[in-house]
Protein backbone atom coordinates (compact mmCIF):
# COMPACT_ATOMS: atom_id res chain seq x y z
CA UNK A 1 0.00 0.00 0.00
CA UNK A 2 1.19 3.47 -1.18
CA UNK A 3 1.22 6.66 1.24
CA UNK A 4 0.93 8.44 -1.70
CA UNK A 5 0.50 8.24 -5.58
CA UNK A 6 0.79 11.56 -7.45
CA UNK A 7 -0.69 11.05 -10.84
CA UNK A 8 1.07 13.23 -13.62
CA UNK A 9 4.92 14.95 -13.62
CA UNK A 10 4.72 18.22 -14.94
CA UNK A 11 5.63 20.95 -12.37
CA UNK A 12 2.54 20.39 -10.03
CA UNK A 13 3.39 16.95 -10.01
CA UNK A 14 7.22 17.05 -9.56
CA UNK A 15 6.40 19.73 -6.88
CA UNK A 16 3.94 17.81 -4.72
CA UNK A 17 6.89 15.19 -5.27
CA UNK A 18 9.28 17.09 -3.29
CA UNK A 19 7.26 18.30 -1.14
CA UNK A 20 5.85 14.65 -0.24
CA UNK A 21 9.40 12.95 -0.92
CA UNK A 22 11.09 15.82 1.94
CA UNK A 23 8.25 14.57 4.50
CA UNK A 24 9.09 11.28 4.10
CA UNK A 25 6.09 9.88 2.46
CA UNK A 26 8.02 8.38 -0.47
CA UNK A 27 5.61 9.20 -2.83
CA UNK A 28 5.11 7.18 -6.36
CA UNK A 29 4.48 9.61 -9.39
CA UNK A 30 2.77 8.06 -11.79
CA UNK A 31 4.46 9.94 -15.01
CA UNK A 32 2.07 9.14 -17.70
CA UNK A 33 2.94 8.81 -21.36
CA UNK A 34 4.18 12.40 -21.49
CA UNK A 35 6.48 13.15 -19.07
CA UNK A 36 6.59 16.73 -17.95
CA UNK A 37 3.54 17.22 -19.62
CA UNK A 38 3.13 20.35 -21.93
CA UNK A 39 6.05 22.16 -20.86
CA UNK A 40 8.21 19.96 -22.14
CA UNK A 41 7.36 21.06 -25.67
CA UNK A 42 8.08 24.49 -24.80
CA UNK A 43 11.10 25.86 -26.22
CA UNK A 44 12.04 28.55 -23.95
CA UNK A 45 10.71 29.77 -20.67
CA UNK A 46 11.47 33.20 -19.60
CA UNK A 47 8.86 33.55 -16.82
CA UNK A 48 10.33 30.75 -14.10
CA UNK A 49 11.43 32.47 -11.37
CA UNK A 50 15.26 31.61 -10.74
CA UNK A 51 16.40 31.47 -14.46
CA UNK A 52 17.44 34.86 -15.34
CA UNK A 53 18.81 33.65 -19.09
CA UNK A 54 16.10 31.21 -19.47
CA UNK A 55 15.88 27.34 -19.60
CA UNK A 56 13.95 25.32 -22.01
CA UNK A 57 10.99 23.66 -20.71
CA UNK A 58 12.10 19.90 -21.10
CA UNK A 59 14.99 21.01 -18.88
CA UNK A 60 13.21 22.51 -16.47
CA UNK A 61 10.93 19.43 -15.71
CA UNK A 62 13.54 16.89 -15.46
CA UNK A 63 15.39 19.21 -13.08
CA UNK A 64 12.23 19.14 -11.09
CA UNK A 65 11.96 15.24 -11.57
CA UNK A 66 15.80 14.68 -10.57
CA UNK A 67 15.16 16.91 -7.25
CA UNK A 68 12.36 15.16 -6.67
CA UNK A 69 13.89 11.37 -6.59
CA UNK A 70 16.53 12.85 -4.75
CA UNK A 71 14.27 13.21 -2.12
CA UNK A 72 12.91 9.50 -2.28
CA UNK A 73 10.34 10.20 -4.95
CA UNK A 74 9.43 7.79 -7.62
CA UNK A 75 9.12 8.26 -10.67
CA UNK A 76 6.97 5.60 -13.37
CA UNK A 77 6.44 5.77 -16.84
CA UNK A 78 2.58 4.50 -16.43
CA UNK A 79 -0.51 5.79 -17.44
CA UNK A 80 -4.41 4.98 -14.81
CA UNK A 81 -6.20 3.49 -17.44
CA UNK A 82 -9.22 3.02 -14.98
CA UNK A 83 -9.73 4.39 -10.74
CA UNK A 84 -11.53 3.38 -8.00
CA UNK A 85 -12.04 6.16 -5.34
CA UNK A 86 -13.28 5.26 -1.87
CA UNK A 87 -13.85 8.12 0.94
CA UNK A 88 -10.81 7.85 3.22
CA UNK A 89 -9.35 5.05 1.29
CA UNK A 90 -7.86 2.87 0.14
CA UNK A 91 -7.64 4.12 -3.81
CA UNK A 92 -7.30 1.72 -6.27
CA UNK A 93 -5.52 2.73 -9.53
CA UNK A 94 -5.36 -0.07 -12.23
CA UNK A 95 -2.18 1.32 -14.87
CA UNK A 96 -1.82 0.72 -18.20
CA UNK A 97 0.14 -2.57 -17.61
CA UNK A 98 -2.72 -4.10 -15.99
CA UNK A 99 -0.81 -3.24 -12.59
CA UNK A 100 -3.11 -2.74 -9.70
CA UNK A 101 -2.01 0.29 -7.13
CA UNK A 102 -3.33 0.74 -3.56
CA UNK A 103 -2.81 4.22 -1.82
CA UNK A 104 -3.77 6.12 1.08
CA UNK A 105 -3.82 9.36 -0.76
CA UNK A 106 -4.18 10.57 -4.32
CA UNK A 107 -3.08 13.56 -6.02
CA UNK A 108 -4.37 14.25 -9.27
CA UNK A 109 -1.81 16.72 -11.59
CA UNK A 110 -3.02 15.23 -15.07
CA UNK A 111 -2.89 18.32 -16.47
CA UNK A 112 -4.96 20.07 -19.34
CA UNK A 113 -4.62 20.03 -23.17
CA UNK A 114 -5.31 22.89 -25.46
CA UNK A 115 -7.42 22.71 -28.25
CA UNK A 116 -6.14 21.91 -31.50
CA UNK A 117 -6.67 23.49 -34.22
CA UNK A 118 -6.18 20.35 -36.23
CA UNK A 119 -4.66 21.90 -39.39
CA UNK A 120 -1.44 20.96 -41.63
CA UNK A 121 1.63 22.11 -40.68
CA UNK A 122 0.64 22.64 -36.50
CA UNK A 123 1.87 19.76 -35.14
CA UNK A 124 5.28 19.84 -36.91
CA UNK A 125 6.06 23.89 -35.72
CA UNK A 126 4.61 23.22 -32.34
CA UNK A 127 6.89 24.99 -29.79
CA UNK A 128 8.34 27.28 -33.32
CA UNK A 129 5.48 29.28 -33.86
CA UNK A 130 2.53 27.26 -32.88
CA UNK A 131 1.51 28.16 -29.17
CA UNK A 132 -1.45 28.22 -27.00
CA UNK A 133 -0.01 30.39 -24.47
CA UNK A 134 0.48 33.97 -25.27
CA UNK A 135 1.74 35.04 -21.81
CA UNK A 136 4.35 32.30 -21.92
CA UNK A 137 5.74 33.04 -25.65
CA UNK A 138 4.33 36.60 -26.55
CA UNK A 139 7.56 38.06 -25.32
CA UNK A 140 9.09 36.22 -28.10
CA UNK A 141 7.80 37.72 -30.97
CA UNK A 142 8.45 41.35 -30.85
CA UNK A 143 8.04 43.60 -33.63
CA UNK A 144 6.64 40.90 -35.69
CA UNK A 145 2.85 39.84 -37.18
CA UNK A 146 1.36 37.16 -35.07
CA UNK A 147 -1.71 35.77 -35.44
CA UNK A 148 -4.50 34.78 -33.07
CA UNK A 149 -7.53 31.75 -33.39
CA UNK A 150 -10.53 31.73 -31.37
CA UNK A 151 -13.85 34.14 -30.78
CA UNK A 152 -14.22 33.76 -26.85
CA UNK A 153 -12.58 35.97 -23.85
CA UNK A 154 -9.36 34.13 -23.93
CA UNK A 155 -8.97 35.09 -27.63
CA UNK A 156 -9.25 38.60 -27.02
CA UNK A 157 -7.00 38.19 -24.01
CA UNK A 158 -4.43 36.69 -25.89
CA UNK A 159 -4.42 39.51 -28.60
CA UNK A 160 -4.39 41.93 -26.47
CA UNK A 161 -1.79 40.93 -24.31
CA UNK A 162 0.37 40.58 -28.03
CA UNK A 163 0.15 43.93 -28.76
CA UNK A 164 2.38 44.79 -26.18
CA UNK A 165 4.97 42.86 -28.62
CA UNK A 166 4.04 41.66 -31.84
CA UNK A 167 4.10 45.12 -35.01
CA UNK A 168 0.27 43.53 -35.87
CA UNK A 169 -2.21 41.02 -34.82
CA UNK A 170 -4.51 38.72 -37.26
CA UNK A 171 -7.73 37.45 -34.71
CA UNK A 172 -8.76 35.09 -37.18
CA UNK A 173 -12.58 33.67 -36.20
CA UNK A 174 -15.10 31.66 -37.91
CA UNK A 175 -18.13 33.18 -36.83
CA UNK A 176 -19.67 36.79 -37.28
CA UNK A 177 -20.30 37.06 -34.07
CA UNK A 178 -17.80 36.37 -30.85
CA UNK A 179 -18.41 34.40 -27.95
CA UNK A 180 -16.32 37.01 -25.96
CA UNK A 181 -17.93 39.58 -23.89
CA UNK A 182 -18.64 42.52 -25.02
CA UNK A 183 -16.46 44.48 -23.09
CA UNK A 184 -13.81 42.32 -23.91
CA UNK A 185 -14.78 42.40 -28.04
CA UNK A 186 -14.79 46.43 -27.28
CA UNK A 187 -11.56 46.64 -26.13
CA UNK A 188 -9.81 44.50 -28.64
CA UNK A 189 -11.85 46.40 -31.81
CA UNK A 190 -10.55 49.65 -30.35
CA UNK A 191 -6.83 48.85 -30.32
CA UNK A 192 -5.43 49.80 -33.70
CA UNK A 193 -2.79 46.70 -33.65
CA UNK A 194 -5.30 44.08 -33.84
CA UNK A 195 -7.21 42.64 -37.28
CA UNK A 196 -10.03 41.14 -37.59
CA UNK A 197 -10.51 38.44 -39.72
CA UNK A 198 -14.15 37.06 -39.52
CA UNK A 199 -16.41 34.35 -40.82
CA UNK A 200 -12.90 32.81 -41.64
CA UNK A 201 -10.55 29.63 -40.50
CA UNK A 202 -6.72 28.83 -41.04
CA UNK A 203 -6.42 25.67 -42.90
CA UNK A 204 -2.62 25.73 -42.60
CA UNK A 205 0.24 26.93 -41.03
CA UNK A 206 2.76 27.36 -43.33
CA UNK A 207 6.54 27.44 -42.62
CA UNK A 208 9.88 24.66 -42.83
CA UNK A 209 11.66 25.19 -39.36
CA UNK A 210 9.60 27.89 -38.21
CA UNK A 211 6.05 29.63 -38.78
CA UNK A 212 5.93 32.07 -41.48
CA UNK A 213 2.46 32.45 -42.35
CA UNK A 214 -1.06 31.00 -42.24
CA UNK A 215 -3.59 29.81 -45.09
CA UNK A 216 -7.30 31.24 -44.59
CA UNK A 217 -10.59 30.43 -46.20
CA UNK A 218 -13.44 32.74 -46.22
CA UNK A 219 -16.55 30.87 -44.96
CA UNK A 220 -19.31 32.43 -47.05
CA UNK A 221 -17.03 33.41 -50.00
CA UNK A 222 -15.12 30.43 -50.24
CA UNK A 223 -11.86 31.52 -51.10
CA UNK A 224 -8.31 31.80 -49.61
CA UNK A 225 -5.31 34.11 -48.55
CA UNK A 226 -2.06 33.64 -47.11
CA UNK A 227 -1.33 36.16 -44.01
CA UNK A 228 2.52 36.34 -43.24
CA UNK A 229 3.03 36.23 -39.88
CA UNK A 230 5.76 34.59 -37.33
CA UNK A 231 3.66 33.31 -34.40
CA UNK A 232 -0.05 31.54 -34.32
CA UNK A 233 -1.57 31.51 -30.95
CA UNK A 234 -4.72 29.22 -30.56
CA UNK A 235 -7.20 30.35 -27.67
CA UNK A 236 -9.28 27.65 -28.33
CA UNK A 237 -9.72 26.71 -24.64
CA UNK A 238 -8.36 23.61 -22.82
CA UNK A 239 -9.59 19.95 -22.45
CA UNK A 240 -8.51 18.86 -18.78
CA UNK A 241 -6.88 15.03 -18.88
CA UNK A 242 -9.75 14.43 -15.91
CA UNK A 243 -11.79 11.33 -17.79
CA UNK A 244 -11.11 8.56 -15.79
CA UNK A 245 -11.02 10.48 -12.11
CA UNK A 246 -14.44 11.57 -13.16
CA UNK A 247 -15.18 8.56 -14.15
CA UNK A 248 -14.57 7.43 -10.63
CA UNK A 249 -16.83 9.86 -9.00
CA UNK A 250 -14.36 13.40 -8.47
CA UNK A 251 -16.56 16.42 -9.29
CA UNK A 252 -15.46 18.14 -11.88
CA UNK A 253 -16.75 21.86 -13.16
CA UNK A 254 -19.38 22.57 -16.96
CA UNK A 255 -15.47 22.26 -18.44
CA UNK A 256 -14.22 19.20 -16.74
CA UNK A 257 -11.62 20.83 -14.46
CA UNK A 258 -11.39 19.27 -10.62
CA UNK A 259 -13.30 21.29 -7.87
CA UNK A 260 -11.54 21.95 -5.25
CA UNK A 261 -12.88 22.60 -1.71
CA UNK A 262 -12.11 26.06 0.38
CA UNK A 263 -9.34 27.74 -1.05
CA UNK A 264 -7.25 24.26 -0.81
CA UNK A 265 -6.91 20.92 -2.96
CA UNK A 266 -9.04 19.12 -1.40
CA UNK A 267 -12.07 17.40 -3.84
CA UNK A 268 -15.14 15.63 -2.80
CA UNK A 269 -13.66 12.70 -2.18
CA UNK A 270 -11.52 12.49 1.21
CA UNK A 271 -8.18 11.78 0.39
CA UNK A 272 -8.15 12.92 -2.96
CA UNK A 273 -6.17 15.96 -3.98
CA UNK A 274 -5.88 17.95 -7.05
CA UNK A 275 -3.74 20.66 -8.62
CA UNK A 276 -1.80 22.42 -11.66
CA UNK A 277 -3.98 23.03 -14.95
CA UNK A 278 -6.35 20.05 -14.55
CA UNK A 279 -7.82 22.17 -11.50
CA UNK A 280 -7.12 25.58 -13.02
CA UNK A 281 -9.37 27.20 -15.42
CA UNK A 282 -7.89 30.68 -14.93
CA UNK A 283 -3.90 30.72 -14.99
CA UNK A 284 -2.72 27.42 -16.35
CA UNK A 285 0.75 28.86 -15.86
CA UNK A 286 3.91 26.54 -14.80
CA UNK A 287 4.51 28.53 -11.64
CA UNK A 288 0.89 28.53 -10.17
CA UNK A 289 1.13 24.74 -11.35
CA UNK A 290 3.67 24.15 -9.08
CA UNK A 291 2.44 26.34 -6.16
CA UNK A 292 -0.96 24.24 -6.03
CA UNK A 293 1.65 21.31 -5.97
CA UNK A 294 2.85 22.29 -2.76
CA UNK A 295 -0.15 23.19 -1.77
CA UNK A 296 -1.76 19.34 -2.66
CA UNK A 297 1.64 17.96 -0.94
CA UNK A 298 1.00 19.80 2.61
CA UNK A 299 -2.52 19.24 2.06
CA UNK A 300 -1.83 15.54 1.65
CA UNK A 301 0.46 15.22 4.45
CA UNK A 302 -1.72 17.26 7.24
CA UNK A 303 -4.46 14.97 6.11
CA UNK A 304 -2.28 11.32 6.45
CA UNK A 305 -1.64 12.86 10.01
CA UNK A 306 -4.53 13.58 11.34
CA UNK A 307 -5.95 9.94 9.92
Amino acid sequence: MEQIVIAGNGPAGCTAAIYAARAGLSPLVLAGNTPGGLLTQTSEVENFPGFPDGITGFDLVMNMQTQAEKFGARIEYETISEAFLTPGGPHKLILSDGTAVETQVLIITSGATPRALEVPGEDRLRGNGVSACATCDGAFYKDVPVAVAGGGDSAMEEALFLTRFASEVHLIHRREQFRASRIMVARAKANAKIRFHLNAKITEIIGNSNVEGIRIIDNIAGTESIISCKAVFAALGHIPCNEVFQKAGIEVDERGFIITRDNTTYTNIAGVFAAGDCADPLYRQAITAAGTGARAAIDAEKYLAEK
